[in-house]
């Protein structure tokens, strides 16, 4: 698939390398997330409520994707 706007610039490679970036990219965030969360609660004793609700919501966008591609794909 070629873009008509940048030509040779951009294509298949070129977005199959994003999607996989991106989707890397969100799954480690979220883990991270959900690790410092844990972190901060086991050694601080502190509940950083911020940070489970980030890491609740990425995983929460990642499953609901998932779940929408398989249903209309």
């Amino acid at each position: 698939m070629k873009l008509p706007v940048l030509g040779a610039l951009i294509d298949e490679r070129f977005l199959t390398h994003r999607l996989r970036s991106s989707s890397l990219a969100g799954i480690v965030g979220g883990l991270l997330t959900i690790a410092l969360f844990e972190y901060r609660f086991y050694v601080n004793h502190f509940w950083s409520w911020d940070l489970f609700a980030v890491g609740v919501t990425i995983v929460g966008v990642k499953l609901a994707v998932m779940i929408w591609y398989r249903l209309t794909d």
